[in-house]
């Protein structure tokens, strides 16, 4: 088998790390020796994990983003995939590489690139299929991070407010004292950390808490996604420093259903998927409350998140539509955000292709 090495250490490459060829949950029932569990942890580990990103529903608890009732939106082809895959190029070791062979050397699952418009470039390699949802991890934030800025504008929500007034649980977190703002531009003071190589880290309370691992045995910390919110506390003054943690989302996403009624997938299938006229549903991981993970829980297929990259470019309009309004689109390209990163660059900043 072919192997890479990263960090001293050798992992099977993207040929050899491909879920068809290692027989993961094939059979009836698969062997025990095949199997992908959520409850062994085991789905986040590679090469398991190349399997699991395409199948996260098969997994943990799930609600659906519908399509909607019409027919999908059309998408162009102009089809450039013999250039592409021609396409060579020297790496940061020096080393020619080919296009095709720095898809497998990245493990990507799929991509799909787009030019105008129109579809140039669409390949999809080991477990995912066109038809099938991909995990899209913190990317869900730039839907969380839209729909937040749609609705400032719209002026369904003032930015200039504190959480508690939308969110009078949050008294005594910390954001008692944050701004709507503040958390959108994840300028909060908070004593949280986020490394995902830790295991002590934070995140992963976090995350057991909202669905996305199995709690511990032992577990008697926060069972929902709201009571872990509830439950941090601040470190330092909100306001002027960013600080990239994915519970500000969580909170933003937690605002917007409160005041519209609407669950975070709601609004993903009011706003974006049925007005888009996207290929497919899509599904974004609950909590046991039903609270959906809008940090990092949207699974969607490609032409989809495509569609949503084409809705950034073409400045919030949709055939004819303005679905997101064109000054806050404005506000988002121009930003003024004290460290030089655009407004809502971490919430709303789309990432199309590679996935």
């Amino acid at each position: 088998m072919g192997t890479l090495e990263f960090d001293g250490q050798r992992y099977l490459d993207g040929h050899a790390s491909d879920p068809c060829e290692l027989g993961w949950m094939r059979g009836a029932p698969p062997p025990a020796d095949k199997r992908i569990t959520f409850e062994s942890d085991c789905f986040r580990t590679f090469p398991q994990i190349r399997w699991s990103l395409s199948h996260m529903r098969e997994l943990t608890a799930t609600v659906n983003v519908r399509r909607g009732p019409g027919a999908p939106s059309n998408m162009d082809r102009l089809d450039r995939t013999s250039e592409i895959d021609s396409l060579a190029f020297t790496d940061a070791n020096g080393r020619s590489r080919g296009f095709e062979e720095a898809l497998f050397d990245t493990y990507a699952d799929g991509i799909l690139v787009l030019h105008r418009g129109r579809i140039v470039y669409e390949r999809y390699f080991g477990a995912l299929e066109q038809h099938l949802p991909h995990s899209c991890h913190s990317v869900t934030k730039s839907h969380a991070g839209t729909l937040a800025a749609a609705f400032v504008h719209e002026g369904v929500l003032d930015d200039s407010k504190a959480i508690p007034h939308y969110l009078p649980e949050m008294q005594g977190s910390a954001w008692e004292d944050a701004t709507l703002r503040q958390v959108m531009d994840m300028q909060t003071g908070l004593a949280h950390t986020e490394d995902y190589a830790d295991e002590n880290s934070d995140l992963w309370g976090y995350a057991r808490a909202c669905g996305f691992r199995p709690k511990l045995a032992d577990h008697d910390g926060p069972q929902t996604l709201c009571d872990y919110l509830q439950s941090v506390r601040k470190k330092g003054a909100h306001g002027g420093t960013f600080d990239y943690l994915t519970v500000n989302t969580e909170v933003l996403a937690w605002v917007m259903a409160r005041v519209t009624g609407q669950s975070f997938a709601q609004l993903l299938q009011e706003r974006l998927w049925a007005p888009l006229g996207c290929e497919d549903d899509a599904y974004v991981i609950v909590d046991s409350a039903g609270m959906p993970m809008a940090g990092g829980g949207l699974s969607t297929s490609l032409r989809d998140f495509a569609r949503f990259g084409e809705l950034m470019r073409r400045e919030g309009e949709w055939n004819g539509k303005q679905l997101i309004p064109a000054a806050a689109m404005q506000d988002l390209q121009k930003g003024n955000h004290p460290r030089q990163a655009p407004r809502w660059l971490l919430l709303s900043q789309p990432v199309v292709g590679h996935t």
